[in-house]
């Protein structure tokens, strides 16, 4: 998630046993209207948090997985019982709207937590690994509960993304400390007040609110995982800090997603899915739309129907009218739209839609289509996080994928076009994490997939059945299948003997047509 830099104030004053006495106000972003507070932890009290989570895992990590799993389905439980409630102040604190604060983040979380929860204990079982050669040994991995997982999260996504990773190392054993975004710390508190009003154990699940300093003291508390989503320039800094005390982690950064408009596309659906793709959460998504390549001989048309079907779009406070897009969250990404639009126009884009501020209360800025667009545009380089679709003019297939392959991001991409075989080639080609064919956004929802980057969008993934194992320590046991003599041949004392025969036998395994190729062809 491209979310540019945090917020870092001055270091808060501290009283003498070492908390702090400032707090963070929360801003409605559609309103300016005042929210809430939210106090900013010191070190000391990061490091007392996490603690207070060590103590309360170490019986949570003895339950079985079932157990723990149906648990955790009484947290999904009181979140649907107070699901308006959630959506309201979601809408609220991101200015999102509420059709896409419900569907977006309390329904994927909902849909997340029942996965894991009815597969788990299948996922986490003990797994055999057979042996191919040592056939006298058998080896079994086991997952167990690394102990205390941190995660640091974003603004755009406030409920479904730390709480989706939260539910996974919660499933697994762990106990959680969040750190939420200081531009979102509301909706972390309300998660938290949801769980602790379960009678599931309270410490188990801590929120530390905060600004930078808290998010570093987080990694230096001595948990046993990070899971970071952020921007690139932060997410570099915070997996040095992890690499430096040996922690785990999983950095989800900046996405620059590519969408290939091909010659033989559905144009109707292509356009309809860039303007949604791109306009979702006002742009502020990292597998939001932020390229297209349209073949020249489509080029007209799609620009034709985005820009149409984008001036109509509605705009606004969700709280008070009904409406598509809603306002800009950190405001700083105002100025980032407004600089990027700049620079295209300076370069011969035009501006088809948008390509403003909303005069008014609030951050909102209109959603922007710009065509003539080239590679040489802020626009088509560096990630923009914010409601604005450039569309540039290729002319073929190849050039497509060269140009989305032209990026020091991959987190997801897109394909659209009616022939389903080519599709897929063409997603095969491109470096991206997850590529779509035909759909946008829709990869994030299915739970069972692993959702990643790769190149400067990070590493690790979430989701999936691999990323509940990871979050989880896998432990190898290898034991005898039958009685082992008292002497192994392969012990000391060594022996010109046992030399000679390891020699022939390394030569009957491996040399040429060996014994195991040989095995192996008869079975």
């Amino acid at each position: 998630m491209g979310l540019g830099e945090q917020i870092s104030p001055p270091d808060p004053p501290k009283r003498a046993n070492g908390s702090t006495t400032a707090s963070i106000k929360s801003y409605a972003p559609a309103t300016g209207e005042l929210l809430g507070e939210a106090k900013v932890y010191s070190p000391v009290e990061v490091q007392a948090a996490v603690e207070r989570t060590r103590i309360a895992q170490e019986a949570w990590g003895l339950l079985p997985v079932e157990e723990r799993a149906e648990r955790v389905l009484r947290f999904r439980d009181a979140i649907m019982d107070r699901a308006e409630e959630v959506v309201d102040l979601l809408a609220r604190e991101t200015g999102k709207p509420r059709h896409e604060a419900l569907s977006h983040e309390v329904f994927a979380l909902a849909d997340l937590i029942t996965y894991y929860c009815k597969n788990a204990a299948s996922i986490l079982a003990p797994r055999e690994v057979p042996l191919h050669l040592l056939k006298h040994r058998r080896s079994v991995l086991h997952y167990v509960p690394r102990g205390v997982v941190g995660i640091i999260s974003p603004w755009n996504f406030p409920l479904v993304i730390p709480m989706g990773d939260t539910v996974a190392a919660l499933i697994t054993g762990s106990g959680v400390v969040i750190k939420p975004s200081e531009v979102t710390p509301l909706i972390a508190l309300k998660a938290k007040e949801i769980w602790d009003s379960t009678g599931l154990p309270e410490d188990l699940l801590q929120v530390v609110t905060g600004f930078g300093e808290t998010g570093k003291a987080l990694i230096d508390a001595g948990v046993q995982k990070i899971v970071f989503t952020g921007g690139v320039a932060t997410g570099k800094r915070v997996a040095a800090a992890c690499g430096e005390k040996l922690i785990p982690c999983v950095m989800e950064l900046g996405g620059k997603a590519p969408l290939i408009v091909c010659e033989d596309a559905d144009l109707e659906r292509a356009s309809r899915a860039i303007v949604f793709g791109g306009f979702a959460n006002s742009g502020q998504v990292c597998i939001g739309v932020e390229r297209v390549f349209a073949h020249e001989s489509v080029y007209e048309g799609v620009v034709s129907r985005v820009t149409e079907l984008s001036k109509k779009l509605r705009q606004g406070d969700s709280m008070a009218e009904l409406v598509d897009v809603g306002a800009i969250i950190f405001p700083k990404q105002i100025e980032v739209a407004e600089k990027h639009i700049a620079d295209a126009v300076a370069h011969g884009a035009k501006v088809e839609a948008g390509g403003q501020r909303k005069e008014g209360p609030g951050q909102f800025f209109e959603p922007t289509v710009l065509s003539g667009c080239s590679t040489d545009m802020t626009v088509m380089r560096e990630e923009i996080f914010g409601p604005i679709v450039p569309i540039m003019k290729v002319s073929s297939d190849e050039q497509a994928i060269e140009l989305s392959n032209d990026s020091h991001l991959g987190l997801n991409a897109y394909v659209f076009t009616t022939d389903r075989d080519k599709g897929r080639r063409i997603a095969e080609r491109i470096e991206a994490g997850s590529v779509v064919v035909n759909d946008v956004l829709i990869n994030y929802a299915c739970p069972e997939t692993p959702f990643g980057g790769v190149k400067d969008s990070g590493f690790g993934r979430v989701h999936g059945d691999d990323a509940l194992r990871d979050m989880a320590e896998v432990r190898h046991i290898n034991f005898d299948r039958i009685k082992p003599p008292s002497k192994d041949p392969l012990w000391y004392p060594y022996s010109h003997k046992t030399y000679q025969w390891s020699l022939r036998g390394l030569r009957a395994l491996f040399s040429g047509r060996g014994l195991l190729q040989r095995i192996g062809e008869l079975l």
